[in-house]
């Protein structure tokens, strides 16, 4: 099937060219790959046609770390519904975490969300595999055989790696089959069982706090033996200045360091958590790492506007609402992020001005697929035809109703926003479209 997408407009550098400005484009898309790129519309009496009436037509997201929560804990989310929030927010990829029920620490899970994946999900998803078996940070696992399996990263992602001999020895494993380690940098020992950031609001509502340092210190660990080793270091979802500055550090040395930010800590800090009615703070506005002091949040703005963060990543974690209806020293760490972050980015970033168009779109496509060695990020003959289309001119709401995921555990419900996904295509084929 032959399809024609018309009257839509792009950035020249989302199309491999050195400049970077507004055209318009067509595609021919036949295969599920792109056939065809012209300046002009396109007519095939053969095609299904697509008229974009002016929106902006991305290559489709890739999104480094999600929890999609099968098998085992599909109350919440599962690749099913997690993918469906996916195209929603126009990514076409995500890569998932192996903190499901059982773990996926061995080939036959990471089987299982791969042909779980091909059957039930709407977008592409990529499994890593867990460091150590059961996350419990012991026993290394078999790399080789969760490579084999269809994994593209490992990582203990919802736990921090205490031992530092196992993370250096997993560096070592890892860079023999050319993968990265994605490290929930976490020191248990300074985190000491908190619930939200420990600062001015911690102390005042009384609540357990976190550390910055359980972060910086397992970062400056990482980068520091992703040195030695030659491994690739990824850095999931940074939340500190200092983890920054030992990012910053390691790559002047020239060490294979990689990092993501997710919007949240962009946007967010500890004073802005909700209280509720109560007078007791809001658990949707709980996650791991959590909601820094504004000195951090502004120290990750810089980051990303001095081109140190390689990624937008949304640590989509979905909880069902009983859970997060629980005080917030109870409730558990996460937040749903997949319908909301290439709006946030694109109304708070790009619409300023800080970022343009094309380095948001690279940060959540081409330069996110380079960490796994994803090629993605490119509207050209020839490149699969993963697309997103994006309404950036009418403001939307978002409301309790508008997510398609399982769960509503979003600290933005109530924001008005720019940049809503008007159709997503995955291998050619539309996988959403926004409802009229």
């Amino acid at each position: 099937m032959k399809t024609i997408i018309n009257n839509a407009f792009t950035m020249s550098r989302l199309m491999g060219e050195s400049e970077d400005c507004e055209t318009p484009i067509s595609l021919l898309i036949e295969g599920g790959v792109i056939r065809k790129v012209s300046a002009t519309p396109l007519d095939d009496s053969g095609c299904t046609i697509i008229d974009a009436n002016g929106h902006f037509l991305s290559p489709g997201l890739l999104d480094p770390q999600v929890h999609f929560r099968e098998p085992g804990l599909e109350y919440k989310e599962d690749i099913e519904s997690g993918s469906r929030a996916a195209v929603k927010g126009g990514f076409t990829a995500v890569v998932s975490m192996p903190n499901t029920s059982p773990t996926a620490d061995t080939a036959d899970v990471i089987t299982f969300m791969v042909n779980r994946a091909k059957e039930r999900g709407l977008c592409k998803v990529y499994p890593t595999g867990a460091l150590s078996k059961g996350l419990a940070g012991e026993t290394i696992t078999d790399f080789a055989a969760l490579c084999s399996a269809g994994a593209i990263a490992i990582t203990d992602d919802g736990k921090g790696v205490q031992n530092d001999a196992l993370f250096a020895q997993a560096l070592s494993n890892a860079k023999a089959l050319d993968v990265p380690v994605l490290d929930h940098s976490e020191d248990e020992s300074l985190s000491n069982n908190g619930a939200i950031h420990e600062g001015i609001v911690s102390e005042k509502f009384k609540v357990p706090g976190i550390k910055s340092s359980s972060e910086a210190v397992h970062v400056e660990r990482g980068c520091r033996l992703s040195q030695l080793t030659g491994g690739h270091y990824h850095v999931l979802h940074v939340s500190t200045k200092a983890s920054i500055e030992a990012i910053k550090n390691a790559k002047a040395a020239g060490a294979n360091v990689t990092v993501e930010v997710s919007p949240h800590h962009l946007l967010l800090c500890d004073e802005d958590i909700a209280v509720k009615k109560d007078g007791t703070l809001d658990a949707n506005w709980k996650m791991n790492p959590p909601l820094r002091s504004r000195e951090d949040m502004l120290a990750c703005r810089h980051a990303l506007l001095d081109g140190t963060i390689d990624a937008i990543a949304t640590d989509h974690a979905p909880h069902a609402p009983h859970e997060k209806a629980q005080d917030i020293a109870s409730a558990p760490f996460g937040i749903i992020g997949l319908e909301t972050a290439f709006p946030l980015m694109y109304s708070h970033f790009v619409k300023s001005g800080q970022i343009s168009l094309s380095t948001c779109i690279d940060l959540m496509s081409k330069k996110a697929g380079q960490i796994f060695n994803i090629s993605c990020g490119r509207i050209a003959v020839g490149e699969k035809a993963d697309l997103a289309l994006f309404d950036l001119k009418t403001p939307f709401d978002v409301t309790d109703n508008y997510f398609a995921s399982k769960s509503k555990n979003s600290p933005f419900i109530g924001h008005t926003l720019f940049g809503e996904t008007v159709l997503t295509m995955v291998d050619g084929s539309v996988v959403y479209t926004r409802a009229s």
